[in-house]
């Protein structure tokens, strides 16, 4: 079974870089073919598709959010990252990583992923 664990910091402050990782288990990444994508969710408003990393390291990103996005994988350790620059409060967020055997873009469905993990809590606050 498939497992993915989000971490984070869950405090950050505003102009600062927040650092996110997924952690995979029971499966590889790169052997599974997976794409990783993270998924955000403001209070208050919808899920937000953030951006994606495929099992050979290809990246795409939301485009409002693409001048700030950075999304790697770290194959050594089965992890992915997301890091997003000059955080605001409006970046506060639960943060969500997900697995699908294909390419999703922009996709906040639950079932369009094979795999969603629990998710992380970060609020930007001075």
């Amino acid at each position: 079974q498939v497992q993915l664990q989000e971490s984070g910091p869950g405090l950050v402050k505003p102009s600062q870089t927040l650092s996110l990782t997924c952690s995979v288990s029971g499966a590889s990444i790169p052997t599974g073919s997976y794409y990783c994508s993270w998924i955000r969710h403001p209070p208050g408003q919808g899920l937000e598709w953030v951006g994606v990393i495929s099992y050979i390291g290809s990246t795409y990103y939301s485009p409002s959010l693409k001048s700030r996005t950075y999304i790697a994988r770290d194959t050594s350790k089965n992890q992915v990252t997301l890091q997003l620059v000059s955080v605001t409060p409006e970046d506060t967020a639960g943060n969500y990583c997900a697995a699908s055997k294909s390419l999703v873009l922009e996709a906040t469905t639950k079932t369009m992923y094979d795999y969603w993990g629990k998710g992380t809590q970060v609020t930007v606050s001075s």
